[in-house]
Protein backbone atom coordinates (compact mmCIF):
# COMPACT_ATOMS: atom_id res chain seq x y z
CA UNK A 1 0.00 0.00 0.00
CA UNK A 2 1.09 3.53 -0.95
CA UNK A 3 2.21 6.23 1.76
CA UNK A 4 -0.05 8.37 0.31
CA UNK A 5 -2.43 6.14 0.73
CA UNK A 6 -2.21 5.11 4.02
CA UNK A 7 -2.37 8.70 5.27
CA UNK A 8 -5.85 9.01 3.36
CA UNK A 9 -7.23 5.74 5.34
CA UNK A 10 -5.84 7.87 8.59
CA UNK A 11 -7.61 10.75 7.22
CA UNK A 12 -10.70 8.47 6.40
CA UNK A 13 -11.26 6.28 9.23
CA UNK A 14 -11.35 8.90 12.40
CA UNK A 15 -13.10 11.40 10.46
CA UNK A 16 -16.13 9.06 9.65
CA UNK A 17 -15.66 7.60 13.38
CA UNK A 18 -15.43 11.07 15.18
CA UNK A 19 -18.46 12.57 12.98
CA UNK A 20 -20.60 9.33 12.98
CA UNK A 21 -20.14 9.77 16.63
CA UNK A 22 -21.12 13.75 17.25
CA UNK A 23 -23.97 13.74 14.26
CA UNK A 24 -26.51 12.26 15.95
CA UNK A 25 -25.31 13.40 19.56
CA UNK A 26 -26.11 16.84 18.33
CA UNK A 27 -29.73 16.54 16.68
CA UNK A 28 -31.41 13.95 19.15
CA UNK A 29 -30.38 15.96 22.40
CA UNK A 30 -31.45 19.54 23.25
CA UNK A 31 -28.15 21.26 23.87
CA UNK A 32 -27.20 24.60 24.65
CA UNK A 33 -25.19 26.31 22.05
CA UNK A 34 -22.10 26.46 24.16
CA UNK A 35 -22.62 22.38 25.03
CA UNK A 36 -22.57 22.09 21.58
CA UNK A 37 -19.72 24.11 20.93
CA UNK A 38 -18.02 21.88 23.48
CA UNK A 39 -19.22 18.38 22.14
CA UNK A 40 -17.49 19.88 19.02
CA UNK A 41 -14.24 20.47 20.51
CA UNK A 42 -14.03 17.69 21.94
CA UNK A 43 -14.28 15.43 18.94
CA UNK A 44 -12.42 17.47 16.65
CA UNK A 45 -9.85 17.30 19.09
CA UNK A 46 -9.72 13.45 19.46
CA UNK A 47 -9.99 13.01 16.41
CA UNK A 48 -7.22 15.30 15.40
CA UNK A 49 -4.81 13.79 18.09
CA UNK A 50 -5.64 10.45 16.80
CA UNK A 51 -4.39 11.41 14.01
CA UNK A 52 -1.21 12.99 14.65
CA UNK A 53 -0.15 9.49 16.37
CA UNK A 54 -0.85 7.99 13.16
CA UNK A 55 1.06 10.33 11.19
CA UNK A 56 3.74 9.54 13.85
CA UNK A 57 3.65 6.05 13.21
CA UNK A 58 3.32 5.91 10.07
CA UNK A 59 6.50 8.56 9.61
CA UNK A 60 8.36 6.10 11.83
CA UNK A 61 7.70 2.96 9.76
CA UNK A 62 8.46 4.67 6.22
CA UNK A 63 11.50 5.59 4.74
CA UNK A 64 11.69 8.63 3.66
CA UNK A 65 12.25 8.56 -0.07
CA UNK A 66 8.53 7.01 0.02
CA UNK A 67 7.45 10.05 1.72
CA UNK A 68 8.05 12.25 -0.92
CA UNK A 69 4.90 12.58 -3.52
CA UNK A 70 5.52 11.95 -7.18
CA UNK A 71 3.66 12.68 -10.06
CA UNK A 72 1.22 9.77 -9.67
CA UNK A 73 0.62 11.05 -5.57
CA UNK A 74 0.15 14.85 -6.83
CA UNK A 75 -2.67 13.96 -9.48
CA UNK A 76 -4.40 11.55 -7.45
CA UNK A 77 -4.57 14.25 -4.51
CA UNK A 78 -5.52 17.21 -7.28
CA UNK A 79 -8.47 15.00 -8.43
CA UNK A 80 -9.69 14.29 -4.95
CA UNK A 81 -9.65 17.64 -4.14
CA UNK A 82 -11.48 18.65 -7.61
CA UNK A 83 -14.34 16.78 -7.00
CA UNK A 84 -13.98 17.66 -2.92
CA UNK A 85 -13.80 21.30 -3.69
CA UNK A 86 -17.44 21.49 -6.19
CA UNK A 87 -18.79 19.38 -3.62
CA UNK A 88 -17.89 21.91 -0.53
CA UNK A 89 -19.17 25.29 -2.88
CA UNK A 90 -22.66 23.46 -3.47
CA UNK A 91 -22.66 22.42 0.32
CA UNK A 92 -21.35 26.22 1.02
CA UNK A 93 -24.23 27.95 -1.59
CA UNK A 94 -26.85 25.63 0.20
CA UNK A 95 -26.00 26.45 3.57
CA UNK A 96 -24.85 30.48 2.97
CA UNK A 97 -27.75 31.03 0.38
CA UNK A 98 -31.01 29.19 1.09
CA UNK A 99 -30.68 28.02 4.68
CA UNK A 100 -30.53 31.51 6.64
CA UNK A 101 -34.43 31.99 5.10
CA UNK A 102 -35.38 28.74 6.14
CA UNK A 103 -33.36 27.56 9.33
CA UNK A 104 -31.56 29.64 12.46
CA UNK A 105 -28.21 29.44 14.32
CA UNK A 106 -27.11 26.20 15.00
CA UNK A 107 -28.91 24.21 12.42
CA UNK A 108 -26.93 26.64 9.57
CA UNK A 109 -24.04 25.48 11.66
CA UNK A 110 -24.23 21.57 11.64
CA UNK A 111 -25.32 21.63 7.90
CA UNK A 112 -21.95 23.69 6.70
CA UNK A 113 -19.86 21.51 9.16
CA UNK A 114 -21.77 18.50 6.92
CA UNK A 115 -21.19 20.19 3.80
CA UNK A 116 -17.12 20.01 5.23
CA UNK A 117 -16.86 16.84 5.72
CA UNK A 118 -18.75 15.63 3.00
CA UNK A 119 -16.89 16.92 0.87
CA UNK A 120 -13.44 15.65 2.58
CA UNK A 121 -14.84 12.24 2.93
CA UNK A 122 -15.66 12.36 -0.88
CA UNK A 123 -12.10 13.78 -1.63
CA UNK A 124 -10.74 10.71 0.33
CA UNK A 125 -12.71 8.24 -1.40
CA UNK A 126 -11.53 9.44 -4.47
CA UNK A 127 -8.37 9.26 -3.38
CA UNK A 128 -8.68 6.11 -2.18
CA UNK A 129 -10.52 4.48 -5.23
CA UNK A 130 -7.40 6.32 -7.64
CA UNK A 131 -4.99 4.23 -5.76
CA UNK A 132 -6.63 0.79 -5.54
CA UNK A 133 -7.82 0.74 -9.35
CA UNK A 134 -4.87 2.80 -10.77
CA UNK A 135 -4.66 6.27 -11.86
CA UNK A 136 -5.32 6.90 -15.88
CA UNK A 137 -5.24 10.33 -15.59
Amino acid sequence: MAYREKIAWLTLIPMLIAYGIYSPMSLTTLRTPLENLLLFGIIAATQGIVFIIGMVMLAVRTDVASRKPDERDRAIARRGANIGYYLLILGMIVVGVIMPFTESGWEISNAALFAIVLAETVSTIVILISYRRGWNG
